[in-house]
């Protein structure tokens, strides 16, 4: 009976030897939680990382340790812990490193982390790389810096978003503070809306995509903003030739609370008036953004965020044409014990159009539309020992699309046109583990649920067949649903696995897998998407578009400390239930348009290359991405794959960074890319002396426009920093000169052919030099 016991109490006996260290990490010049700090234990592989919050957790067998706690750019700390009679809270702030300080290079990194980390085909950007990558007119700006990236490209300048591995732009979720965001872009595509004074982390994940997140088929873009200095008063911004910003932070109170609010506006209205004839005196051309944030700690254990964004691009003459995204975030964090957080988070977003000319009594018309989210997300990441960290939660979300409120004016009477609203309710659950099997291995698994109604109020339409491919299909019926009723229901599961395998001390292999299901699709069927494109429902005639991606890659490290990272990944990415449109196919206003929709499946495969310097004065990265993406729609292209409108089969970049001294530095990018697919005729002939073009094998994205290339260049001289033993030194600026397109090439956004002339005509967006200087300070 002794001999029971003592075996049954055996697994307690070994799991009281067993103690956690936990915390929170933050920066010790503002209080900023820090994101994905490192906390190992010295001389070994045992570890973990700070999650968005900075909150990490790590259980290790009783005894004595030395904790070393690293992140970029920041003085690594030592500390000695005993855990060999009980759990330790510990909180650790970093300071910034005196190259952070000096801003010449980053040399605080964990040297292998890229090979440690079990995260494949995911990069993650301090700011600090954003802001050196030398940019249109000067200005830092995240998504730009994204499509330097491999993997990541975009139709071409002037367009709106990004594509992600063959991807549309609707197919990518962009958060901010965890609000989704649906139009990233100001100014046709040129600014992204993300303020980099207000931006912290940026997480771009292209496969491997944890179970936490969903509702998108090719990436997730994750950005945290800053929470505001809890040390001190502190501003920053910068005065261009296009637009100004300015940033500022504060204590509400000290190491308690903080604020930040930071805002942007262009002025390119302002400058070109006085050059503008009477009739375009009126004219309209700017965008505006404001981002502000709070956050209060009401204990050692619970916190509460609140953020939120509202930005606007205005554009007129003779006409009123606007746009915009709105958000608002409320978190509260808790931590429950020393290996349970939970995060609950709730969210506002609405993205809207506005388009018009005259008024009521002129006459004229006016026209908008929008798509609003309401969201709440429980969420709970349990340290459940050194071996295992499980991540669970739920998520609802509340859809309201609202394709056009539209009315036309003439002779003082008004004609309303609108069309109904419409409501989804998107619900999810998951949950995830992180496993460490053993001898460096880690494993990656989860599994996500979702399921997606529409809902009433609103109507079902119900279709027969189509006379020809070409020909919108039979309206036979319109059924109407009640307020709540569903309409249609959809349910779907999402499992997703990575892995890691340590080849030896400098390299490693993954891969992985996800099924994604997106139940949102933006209707578009011109060559690059616009401000205007609206977003549908999954309907009974829509189905819910989904995904399965394989990925495997090989990460080495080479060089002194590990000063270069280098991997190779390859991707197979099968789509389903892709749109496509008939030839005569109306989009904008009609209730009826899902009569003129087309379906099938794409497939998405390629060669991603990356190599990237961290130290020294020269720095930068290499990128080279060879890729295909094909659609195969019933009724397009004779039922044939054909390439999709932004399939670039060759795409690099090459990002270089030199400093002369800790105060000037070079940059230089090159961009190629192979030129977009567009549809030409294959026979031209005279028919009475009148040019004719046909397409008769009807082939869709046939050619391409000619290959894209550029080179941008940066001088920066960096002012001196503000000490803090120089009390009257409260100022430090930053000039910024720049080259965008500095050879002066003239790529092509699209090529169409003049029936008149007979001949291609080739449009650009940008077809000059556009040289510019930025002065950027802090206080």
């Amino acid at each position: 009976m002794k001999k029971l016991i003592l075996l049954l109490l055996l697994p307690i006996s070994i799991f009281a030897q067993k103690h956690t260290v936990s915390g929170n990490i933050t920066d010790a010049s503002n209080g900023e939680a820090m994101i994905s700090a490192y906390v190992y234990v010295k001389g070994s592989d045992e570890g973990t990382i700070s999650n968005f919050y900075g909150f990490y957790s790590l259980t290790l067998d009783a005894g004595k340790y030395t904790l070393i706690f690293d992140y970029t750019g920041y003085e690594s700390m030592e500390k000695e812990v005993d855990l060999t009679n009980e759990d330790i809270k510990l909180n650790i702030e970093l300071s910034p490193s005196a190259e952070q300080i000096d801003v010449v290079e980053v040399t605080a990194e964990k040297k292998d982390d890229n090979i440690k980390k079990i995260d494949m085909s995911t990069v993650e950007l301090d700011i600090k790389e954003i802001e050196k990558v030398p940019a249109l007119l000067g200005e830092a700006d995240v998504v730009r810096s994204l499509q330097l990236l491999p993997g990541v490209s975009t139709v071409g300048e002037g367009a709106t978003g990004f594509n992600v591995r063959g991807g549309g732009i609707d197919q990518n979720l962009v958060l901010l503070d965890e609000a989704p965001v649906f139009n990233s872009s100001h100014l046709f595509g040129f600014f992204s809306v993300f303020n980099p004074d207000a931006v912290k982390n940026v997480k771009l994940i292209k496969g491997g995509i944890p179970s936490q997140y969903g509702g998108r088929l090719s990436s997730i873009l994750d950005i945290r903003m800053k929470e505001g200095n809890r040390k001190e008063f502190a501003g920053e911004g910068g005065l261009g030739l296009i637009f100004s910003r300015l940033s500022l932070e504060a204590p509400i109170v000290k190491d308690k609370s903080s604020f930040l609010i930071a805002g942007r506006r262009s002025y390119i209205d302002v400058l070109a008036k006085p050059f503008l004839t009477d009739d375009l005196s009126e004219s309209q051309f700017y965008f505006y953004d404001l981002t502000a944030k709070l956050n209060y700690d009401f204990s050692d254990r619970d916190k509460l965020y609140a953020s939120g964004y509202f930005g606007r691009d205005v554009f007129g003459a003779g006409f009123f044409f606007n746009w915009g995204n709105a958000t608002s975030t409320l978190r509260w964090n808790h931590i429950y014990n020393d290996k349970l957080f939970s995060n609950v988070t709730a969210y506002y977003s609405n993205y809207d159009f506005n388009i018009g000319v005259g008024d009521e009594e002129t006459g004229g018309f006016s026209w908008k539309g929008n798509i609003i989210n309401y969201s709440i997300k429980p969420e709970w990441i349990w340290y459940l020992n050194e071996k295992n960290t499980i991540s669970f939660g739920v998520q609802s979300i509340l859809y309201q699309f609202k394709p056009g409120n539209s009315e036309f004016y003439s002779e003082g009477e008004t004609i309303d046109f609108s069309q109904d609203n419409r409501f989804g309710l998107e619900n999810a659950a998951y949950i995830g583990n992180e496993q460490k099997v053993g001898k460096g291995i880690i494993m990656q698994y989860g599994l996500r649920f979702s399921q997606y109604s529409l809902m009433g109020r609103g109507k079902e339409y119900i279709y027969g067949d189509r006379a020809t491919i070409n020909d919108s299909r039979e309206l036979l019926e319109i059924k109407e649903y009640g307020d709540l009723q569903a309409i249609t229901n959809n349910m779907n599961l999402e499992p997703r696995f990575s892995i890691k395998f340590p080849v030896d001390s400098a390299s490693s292999i993954k891969a992985s897998y996800n099924r994604m299901a997106q139940y949102i699709h933006l209707m578009s069927n011109t060559a690059a998407a616009t401000p205007l494109d609206l977003y549908s429902p999954t309907t009974n005639n829509i189905k819910p578009q989904l995904a399965d991606q394989i990925a495997a890659g090989y990460f080495r490290n080479f060089g002194k400390n590990f000063g270069y990272e280098t991997s190779a990944e390859i991707y197979y990415k099968q789509l389903y239930n892709q749109i496509g449109y008939i030839p005569t196919a109306e989009l904008v206003l009609n209730d009826l348009y899902e009569g003129d929709l087309l379906f099938g499946d794409g497939r998405a495969y390629g060669l991603e290359l990356f190599v990237k310097k961290k130290k020294g004065k020269f720095t930068g990265w290499i990128s080279y991405t060879l890729s295909r993406t094909e659609l195969q729609i019933d009724g397009i292209n004779n039922s044939d794959f054909f390439n999709q409108r932004f399939d670039r089969p060759h795409v690099g970049n090459i990002v270089l960074n030199y400093a002369f001294t800790k105060r000037i530095e070079l940059g230089l990018n090159f961009v190629y890319n192979t030129g977009v697919p567009v549809t030409f005729s294959t026979n031209r002939f005279a028919l009475q002396n009148v040019e004719v073009v046909q397409n008769p094998s009807n082939s869709l994205n046939n050619s391409r426009v000619p290959d894209y290339h550029r080179v941008d260049l940066s001088f920066t001289i960096y002012g001196k920093e503000k000490n803090k033993k120089d009390e009257k030194k409260i100022w430090s600026g930053d000039w910024v000169f720049s080259v965008y397109n500095a050879y002066n090439r003239q790529n092509a956004f699209t090529v169409y052919l003049d029936p008149e002339r007979g001949e291609a005509i080739q449009y650009s967006i940008v077809a000059s030099v556009i040289p510019s200087v930025t002065y950027n300070f802090k206080f």
